[in-house]
């Protein structure tokens, strides 16, 4: 079974951040708030790679290509934040997640459950920035047919 370009995309955002994450991890910077913040540069690469193609195949309508970036991008995203939860879990909990939130801007004491519903309206947010900020892009070099 052949995963679709949205998907296959969706899951390098996937697996680029989760590599970066690991990356940063051990090398001690996911204290860092800036240094995680970069993790956007997977989800602009991997959802304009899915644009690229779709306007090679002469795919330029709006609709069409917004469904495009926005199953890619979200797809990563999702798949990110899922893992984080999982992670998290496996390295001690909230106890853990005390630890990543202490340089993010959490009040109180934050839950696997809150820190990763936080992160997902983040994301959300910032995959359809990304997504639409690509479309506008792409749309002024190859105009459609409206």
């Amino acid at each position: 079974m052949k995963l679709s370009r949205e998907l296959t995309n969706g899951l390098l955002i996937f697996i680029g951040i989760g590599i970066y994450f690991l990356i940063m991890q051990a090398l001690n910077l996911s204290d860092l708030y800036y240094m995680r913040m970069l993790n956007i540069v997977f989800i602009f690469y991997f959802t304009n790679l899915t644009l690229k193609s779709n306007y090679k195949e002469g795919k330029n309508s709006f609709p069409v290509n917004a469904k495009s970036a926005l199953i890619t991008s979200l797809t990563g995203v999702i798949l990110s934040i899922i893992s984080l939860a999982i992670y998290s879990d496996i390295k001690g909990g909230n106890k853990y997640i005390e630890s990543l939130s202490d340089s993010f801007l959490f009040g109180g004491e934050p839950t696997i459950a809150s820190y990763s519903t936080s992160l997902l309206f983040e994301g959300i947010v910032s995959a359809v920035i990304v997504s639409f900020t690509l479309l506008l892009f792409w749309k002024r070099r190859y105009p459609s047919d409206s």
